[in-house]
């Protein structure tokens, strides 16, 4: 789970990590009376969308007066904000965060992970804040210093100090650093996050150490440990679709092509997608109804794919072990007659039940073709939407 940048902050200041001063706003009417409750003349106004690169696109603005602040927020509040890492369509911003400038003398880099190869939490420090480190990596893999903490000891003193010389850090510099380092760490543990991370993260003027900005992912698998962090989750900032599936028990993400799939199990579903595009074919979704599908949860997953208007043909993919096949038909039969369905249907069944699921399909009076195999199915959704587009 994606927390917003104020969130992270709110968690940072409650383990010692410095922030600059800031007020969140969901109202432009707040933003004239804020001058007085934040320090300074010039203030940054930022977009909340759980996306990176909010700067390339307009969503982090720096104003120098009460008029310019009044307007950004407006400006910003209410709009869909496009980033290098959305789509088209960009992400709500329902919330602005307006904070203090701070003197900078350097930008600097600084993350923690759970590195799921060595099973440890692994540490990334570089000397270019300010910039995608996945490109940093791409072009300059040096450029990148790294530690790994050992759990059964934890982040160990002489690990911080050898980030921070790498950094350049001097004097208290260093001190700073390897307390910023410890604080970090207790809170990644603590939260039980997949991915902390700071960019930048600032030497000020007078030398002090400033997390300009924050980003903490949550696991979701651990949330039920966490009531009061499952509460920050913001449904505004996923794909609609993708919500929905959440709130069925299903594995959905959206993609770019246009042959939808319904799939039992991931492993699968990225096989049948694999299919599709070597046959030609552009898959329009992942979606996985898992092993325990009833008729009543492939109906609802029916119902999804087909709300995406790019769809142009579905091919359905179930290997039925826990799932019964005859079940999945069921499903499928009652999604079609529940929805207008305009547009072609393959459906491979194999496994338990799947001549009797194959069987009340052929019996049906609508129009679904099926497939003795999965190259078969590819083969024919993908010229379904060929026949389509001809």
């Amino acid at each position: 789970m994606h927390l917003h940048e104020y969130q992270a902050k709110q968690l940072f200041s409650e383990y010692g990590i410095p922030v600059p001063e800031g007020r969140l706003l969901e109202s432009a009417d707040e933003a004239s009376g804020l001058a007085a409750a934040l320090t300074g003349s010039a203030w940054v106004v930022k977009a909340q969308v759980h996306a990176g690169g909010r700067g390339k696109g307009g969503g982090v603005k720096l104003v120098e007066d009460i008029k310019g602040l009044d307007e950004t927020v407006r400006t910003l509040l209410g709009s869909r904000l496009v980033t290098p890492q959305t789509d088209a369509e960009g992400l709500p911003v329902n919330s602005v965060l307006v904070e203090q400038t701070v003197p900078i003398a350097r930008e600097i880099y600084f993350g923690m992970l759970v590195d799921r190869t060595r099973e440890r939490i692994g540490l990334m420090a570089s000397k270019s804040g300010g910039m995608n480190i996945e490109e940093v990596a791409a072009s300059d893999p040096a450029a990148i210093v790294t530690e790994t903490v050992n759990p059964a000891v934890g982040l160990q003193g002489y690990q911080c100090r050898n980030l921070a010389f790498a950094l350049g850090l001097s004097g208290k510099q260093i001190g700073s650093f390897s307390k910023l380092l410890q604080a970090a760490y207790r809170l990644m543990l603590d939260v039980d996050a997949g991915l902390l991370e700071i960019n930048p993260l600032v030497v000020t003027e007078s030398g002090e150490l400033v997390a300009l900005d924050a980003k903490v992912d949550l696991d979701d698998n651990a949330l039920f440990r966490h009531p009061q962090l499952a509460e920050l989750h913001d449904a505004s900032q996923e794909d609609e679709r993708e919500h929905a599936a959440a709130q069925h028990g299903l594995n959905y993400i959206r993609l770019n092509g246009n042959i939808a799939c319904m799939v039992n199990g991931a492993g699968l579903a990225m096989a049948t997608m694999d299919l599709i595009k070597l046959h030609g074919g552009m898959p329009a979704n992942f979606l996985d109804v898992g092993g325990g599908a009833t008729a009543e949860k492939v109906a609802e997953a029916f119902k999804l794919i087909l709300s995406d208007p790019r769809v142009e043909a579905i091919l359905v993919n179930i290997f039925g072990g826990i799932v019964r096949c005859d079940l999945i038909a069921e499903g499928i039969l009652q999604a079609i007659r529940e929805v207008s369905v305009t547009v072609p249907v393959v459906v491979r069944l194999e496994g338990t039940n799947a001549a009797a699921g194959l069987d009340m399909i052929g019996q049906s009076s609508l129009a679904v073709e099926t497939a003795s195999d999965l190259t078969e199915a590819a083969d024919k959704v993908v010229a379904a939407v060929q026949g389509r587009q001809a």
